[in-house]
């Protein structure tokens, strides 16, 4: 059985990103579901004068094992400001110093969500174009706009976005 991991990049205790990825965990068929939680790798900001007089912290390879030991990722990314939430470049920064290639290459369904209409349009176009340098291999994709008005307890209620997402997760399925 595949292994796949779940999570949003964000530390929010009440994420809307968190509930798309785990939402799209549950339309994978046949696989162990692992939902990491961000404020369970708690990392002090990065700097490289921290890592030259501390060394690089264990959460950091501890969240960095995750996407090793799995067979693939889904990623749902909180926009702040138009990019990522800090929380999330800082475990990204903390784990790219240990691999460049931190996403090992496996197979991602990458998304994200906001209150707009624009669904982390943003974001999604950030990571798009930076995790492939990170050995970032997304096979597919997905935004949905206006979370609360198109989602509601734990599921998709637009049919419409809900039969594409079910497509996506269907190429992340084929790519693991």
């Amino acid at each position: 059985m595949k292994n796949i991991i779940a999570f949003a990049g964000t530390n929010s205790k009440n994420s809307m990103n968190k509930d798309l990825a785990i939402y799209a965990s549950t339309l994978v068929k046949d696989t162990t579901i692992t939902v990491l939680d961000l404020n369970d790798f708690e990392l002090p900001l990065y700097g490289i004068d921290y890592e030259v007089e501390h060394g690089i912290p264990d959460n950091a390879h501890k969240f960095l094992e995750y996407i090793k030991s799995s067979d693939g990722i889904i990623l749902s990314l909180a926009e702040h400001n138009g990019a990522y939430a800090t929380v999330f470049k800082n475990v990204f920064d903390w784990m790219s110093r240990i691999d460049g290639k931190l996403w090992s290459d496996k197979p991602m369904l990458l998304m994200a969500t906001s209150p707009g209409a624009r669904g982390g349009a943003t974001v999604l176009e950030i990571a798009k174009g930076r995790f492939p340098y990170m050995g970032g291999h997304i096979v597919a994709e997905f935004s949905l706009p206006s979370f609360s008005q198109n989602f509601s307890d734990g599921k998709l209620i637009n049919e419409e976005l809900n039969n594409a997402l079910v497509s996506e997760v269907e190429k992340f399925e084929n790519a693991i």
